[in-house]
């Protein structure tokens, strides 16, 4: 969680900015658990406490070094561009995880540290999945408008089911591409469609 400067005045943005730099090309280098706020400070040539008066913790200095980052490789999807839905899908979640798979050692250990500590699980989820969800069900909700999605499908469900697909493997080392979007796709589009198509038919 980021915090306000204890003197009311705003805190110098390019110091966070360095500061944010720092951790992250440390942590790439080093990986997570090899990297101290001390290491950090020391490199960005900055007080403890000027880390301190910004962030709680390490893992919420890391998470808003990537949160700014996602903003290249995960912004919503243009849900007004005129494309059908099932492309919007596929090239929001190649995007996703061109970034899960750049930093997914990071990644693996905020979630790890939001285990152990339920502020950050918090935090974690409220920054960091959430508005990932949030821009999915947007785009199934879409979907189910224009007539892309079964009207009988429960999009908060299959939002769910996508972001559970991803992040198991993204836990255990798998591989994330162009190639799982795609799949993930057609199981939401396709293989769903042929499946009430079925139903329909049996049902008449």
């Amino acid at each position: 969680m980021t915090k306000a400067s204890v003197s009311g005045r705003p805190v110098n943005v390019q110091t966070g900015a360095n500061l944010k730099a720092t951790a992250m090309r440390l942590v790439r280098e080093k990986g997570y658990d090899n990297v101290s706020i001390a290491a950090i400070t020391k490199e960005a040539g900055v007080a403890r406490q000027t880390l301190y008066n910004r962030w709680n913790t390490k893992a919420d200095l890391v998470l808003d070094a990537v949160f700014d980052e996602t903003e290249n490789y995960a912004a919503a999807p243009p849900l007004d561009g005129g494309q059908d839905s099932p492309v919007l899908l596929e090239k929001f979640l190649t995007n996703v995880f061109g970034h899960l798979t750049t930093d997914g050692d990071i990644l693996r250990a905020l979630i790890a540290a939001a285990q152990q500590d339920a502020a950050f699980q918090q935090t974690f989820y409220a920054k960091f999945v959430f508005p990932r969800e949030k821009m999915i069900t947007n785009l199934l909700q879409l979907a189910k408008d224009r007539g892309e999605l079964s009207t009988h499908r429960n999009v908060d469900l299959v939002s769910g089911f996508i972001h559970g697909a991803f992040w198991y493997r993204l836990l255990n080392g798998g591989t994330l591409d162009a190639a799982f979007a795609k799949e993930i796709t057609f199981d939401v589009f396709e293989r769903l469609s042929m499946a009430d198509n079925k139903s329909d038919t049996t049902a008449g």
